[in-house]
């Protein structure tokens, strides 16, 4: 069955109308509900989570595709979510958390980020000058390409064509690249230095080896 038939089944199989399972999710009429009992209408994950609440199931049971019945899939387990979808994003090479290294832009794989974060290519983060950030040496950083960042978002950054991952704050007469353990000084550039720095990318989300 698919996900729009798992739906319109557990709702017929408790008694619940389309319209209480529409109001239960946050939609104000039917229609929505039968659209996509239908097959017409797309869910986001949040509304996923909803049905399988409303419906007393889990979301990896409405978004599984198989042959099973729904006597075998039906539960009442709420802490358990199901792996996003991915895609594939290319792995530029190796960041450094601490102290820069060089910035090779080869192609070095490619990397499952979950669909719903907007990124361009992954970097492999060596170091550990960025593990109250909660970002650790091994750890796969996402880089969205972008020329700045907002003062205070952690950035992959040039430096002489040698990359790192830092907070970025940008003045008028500085760049201060702030690392998020105590162990390491800020990297501070003035005046003409400023022209060695470029950033990559802002940081939009990573995958933990732990």
């Amino acid at each position: 069955m698919t996900i729009y038939d798992k739906i319109k089944y557990l709702r017929e199989n408790i008694g619940m109308s389309q319209q209480e399972l529409a109001e239960k999710v946050g939609f104000k009429t039917a229609s929505a509900v039968n659209k996509i009992e239908l097959g017409l209408r797309d869910i986001n994950q949040t509304k996923i989570k909803a049905f399988a609440v409303a419906l007393g199931t889990t979301p990896g049971y409405l978004l599984e595709d198989d042959n099973n019945t729904y006597e075998k899939k039906f539960f009442s387990v709420t802490n358990i979510n199901p792996l996003p979808k991915t895609v594939k994003k290319p792995r530029l090479g190796t960041i450094a958390c601490g102290e820069p290294i060089l910035a090779e832009e080869n192609l070095d794989g490619y990397d499952d980020v979950p669909d719903n974060i907007k990124c361009d290519f992954t970097l492999l983060c060596q170091g550990d000058s960025m593990i109250n950030a909660r970002i650790n040496n091994g750890d796969i950083v996402y880089i969205r390409q972008q020329p700045t960042v907002d003062n205070g978002e952690i950035a992959a950054v040039l430096i002489d064509n040698e990359a790192t991952l830092k907070r970025v704050y940008l003045y008028d007469d500085k760049i201060v690249l702030q690392p998020e353990n105590t162990r390491y000084a800020p990297l501070v550039y003035s005046k003409e230095e400023m022209n060695d720095i470029k950033i990559i990318g802002k940081a939009v989300g990573f995958t933990s080896k732990l």
